[in-house]
């Protein structure tokens, strides 16, 4: 009686068992959709250049200010110096300030801008990888004028999560870089 019992539990939990396999689901695509970028003009001590309107303006001062967009939790910084006998050093510290992320870089694209009416000259990088920032430049007129810029998340940098909203912002910064215009 008791072999009965448990022949037929057994028999029971080996139909129980038999069905359809049980697949892992694939891992799903986070889409993110920002809104159309919007422009206003900013005018900052030395320079002005357009601002995307979803940029909270931060800690301005005519030396410095700071693009801040709560909604995908990053913020571009900007600096200005004034050139004085010091251009070579400025664009090694640029150059070299970029490149201190190669560590954690996957890869650092870079583009020369120039826009010779406007007098506004420099360099874009791009940050592939789980580096602390996304994007770096600086721009300068060659005699007067220098502003650097770099892009932070204030979150751990996973590039895959960040991705989408360090697309939108460098082009912010390129968008800054072309309606860079110098105050005399």
């Amino acid at each position: 009686m008791m072999c009965n019992k448990f022949l037929m539990l057994f028999v029971v939990l080996f139909l129980m068992a038999c069905g359809e396999e049980t697949l892992p689901k694939p891992n799903a695509v986070l889409r993110l959709e920002y809104p159309k970028a919007q422009w206003d003009t900013l005018s900052v001590g030395h320079f002005q250049f357009q601002k995307n309107r979803l940029a909270k303006v931060k800690d301005r001062t005519s030396e410095s200010l700071t693009l801040d967009y709560p909604a995908m939790k990053g913020t571009i910084y900007l600096n200005y110096k004034k050139v004085d006998a010091n251009l070579e050093k400025l664009l090694v510290d640029a150059q070299k300030f970029s490149y201190e992320h190669a560590v954690k870089a996957d890869a650092i694209d870079t583009k020369v801008f120039q826009n010779g009416n406007e007098r506004v000259y420099g360099q874009f990088f791009s940050v592939s990888g789980d580096a602390a920032s996304q994007a770096q430049f600086y721009a300068t007129d060659s005699t007067d004028h220098f502003v650097t810029g770099s892009l932070y998340f204030y979150a751990r940098p996973n590039y895959d999560s960040i991705y989408p909203a360090a697309v939108y912002l460098q082009n912010d910064i390129l968008t800054i870089m072309e309606s860079l215009r110098w105050k005399e």
